[in-house]
């Protein structure tokens, strides 16, 4: 009944009932019910590292995608069934991967904890592991989250995309009510991972109809990008790596990013605000003043949340 009312919500409403439901979190939470859960995530995360370097930076992207459509309850790790297509399934949420570690996780916990540590919390521990690991920050995960039932591929579409503006950024943040800050301090996750070409190819092709190419780029990093993204690709999984020290979380992204060498539309649009500009100066200067950030905007995103189970399984639900 619960899940019947939840899909007929329009989707603003479903924010607002999400911003509204955050529930209380605790650092201890598992403290008494399961000690061992969040060194069980590190070592994971940290095996996984070790046979693929992509996996920080997609376990982060995970969490964000996650946590944006229905508050941070492991919707995104659901499977499509014959009657629905899932999240994970949605566009957006194609070139996601690393699934099975959240898997292998899981599996551990429950034979160690049965029923007691939600899919929800693991990718939030995970998420934080992924950073910590790759040389950034560490920081105290509240838990307590729990597991939603409801994954739909089209509400995908409410995920900010590369190609946003500063104000069509400014509204997806604050529709979960994050700030201007926030949304400066998050996207400094791009510090860490590989793009598509496709999510960048609109500033490098056919940009507008006076120039072929976005002038905000660095013309020899544009360069660089239509040699590795020709207008007719025919490379599946080409792309760019996100800055130049992909698996090191670092400040590289907002150095770049102020020298024209960042790849989305929505990266170059923080240079389009005073107050995001202005911080997107602070944190070239300063990794710590970025650090600080991104933690504080990381525990404030992955509090929002929308749950009602422990799931057995993070693939399906119970």
């Amino acid at each position: 009944m619960a899940s019947t009312i939840y899909l007929a919500l329009p989707f603003a409403l479903v924010l607002l009932s999400i911003s509204l439901r955050v529930s209380a979190l605790s650092l201890n939470y598992y403290d008494q019910t399961c000690p061992k859960a969040e060194s069980i995530v590190k070592n994971i995360v940290r095996k996984a590292m070790r046979n693929d370097r992509t996996v920080p930076s997609a376990l982060l992207r995970m969490h964000f995608h996650d946590c944006f459509i229905r508050g941070c309850d492991a919707s995104v790790l659901l499977n499509s069934t014959t009657k629905n297509t899932a999240e994970k399934d949605g566009p957006p949420n194609i070139s996601l991967h690393a699934f099975y570690v959240i898997d292998l996780v899981k599996k551990q916990v429950e034979a160690l904890c049965p029923g007691v540590v939600s899919c929800a919390d693991i990718l939030a521990v995970a998420a934080r592991d992924a950073v910590s690991l790759s040389g950034g920050p560490t920081w105290n995960v509240p838990k307590g989250r729990k597991d939603g039932r409801v994954s739909i591929a089209t509400d995908t579409r409410q995920l900010p995309a590369p190609t946003f503006n500063i104000s069509q950024l400014q509204q997806s943040f604050s529709q979960r009510g994050l700030s201007m800050d926030d949304l400066v301090a998050l996207s400094g996750g791009h510090t860490l991972g590989f793009s598509h070409c496709s999510s960048f190819q609109n500033r490098i092709h056919n940009f507008d109809a006076t120039n072929d190419v976005d002038s905000s780029l660095q013309p020899s990093f544009a360069a660089s990008l239509r040699r590795v993204c020709p207008v007719h690709n025919k490379v599946k999984n080409a792309g760019a790596t996100m800055d130049s020290s992909a698996t090191t979380f670092d400040n590289m992204y907002y150095k770049l990013l102020v020298q024209g060498k960042s790849l989305f539309s929505s990266d170059q649009a923080l240079l389009t605000s005073t107050r995001t500009k202005a911080l997107v100066s602070k944190f070239a200067s300063s990794q710590q003043e970025f650090e600080a950030a991104f933690v504080e905007s990381m525990i404030k995103m992955s509090s929002i949340t929308g749950g009602q189970e422990v799931r057995l399984d993070c693939r399906v639900v119970n």
